[in-house]
Order: structure tokens, then C-alpha cells, then sequence
């Protein structure tokens, strides 16, 4: 199974498709098919019909779909800049997630 360098809550840049250059928080990460799904960004349109029962509305709604994680990439907080993602070890032994530019742990 391949590495997964995104994660949830994490805030992300969007490098390819019709929302390139925009910026938003992961909600989902599909790690067996290598998507995400990202507030704001890939938008769709889905077609619902009207059931009373659950009182659900018919119409056109917006909902966001998976992009792939090869077109995002991790924003660092402290340079406030898309960064490539690399990993580290600390004094406890935990594997940590590092901004490439700036070494700053981007996990909590």
C-alpha cells in the first residue's frame, strides 16, 4: 500500500485540476484509492429526489468529491507555505511528519 502524506484536518494546497491554487481543510482521506476529500474544492453537482419521509429536499446540491492526493499538498504553519512532507523521528521515538523548508513538525 502506498504512503499517504495527507491527513485529516490537515490544511491543503490544490497543484492540478479546476480549483488549482486554492487552499483547503481535508475532511476524509481514502487511502486505498489514494483520495481526499477537501472542504470547498472539487465541487460537483448531485441531483436528489424529494423524500418526504426523511425530509430531504429534491433539487441540485453542491458536494465536494475526492481529488487525488497527487494533486495536494500539505501547508506549513509556520512558513504559511505548501510544502513538501518528510519524516523524523523524536527523543521519544515517535515518527513525526517535518516541513521540507522549514523543519517545523507539522503534527501536533
Amino acid at each position: 500500500m502506498p504512503r499517504v502524506h495527507i491527513k485529516k484536518n490537515d490544511m491543503v494546497y490544490v497543484l492540478a485540476g479546476k480549483d488549482r491554487g486554492k487552499t483547503g481543510k481535508v475532511l476524509k482521506v481514502y487511502s486505498d484509492k489514494d483520495r481526499a476529500v477537501v472542504e470547498g474544492i472539487n465541487n460537483i453537482q448531485k441531483h436528489t429526489r424529494p423524500n418526504p419521509q426523511k425530509n430531504v429536499k429534491g433539487g441540485i446540491l453542491p458536494k465536494e468529491a475526492p481529488i487525488h492526493i497527487s494533486n495536494l499538498m500539505v501547508v506549513c504553519k509556520r512558513c504559511n507555505k505548501h510544502a513538501r512532507v518528510g519524516t523524523s523521528v523524536t527523543q521519544n521515538g515517535r515518527k513525526v511528519r517535518v516541513c521540507k523548508n522549514c523543519n517545523e513538525l507539522i503534527d501536533a
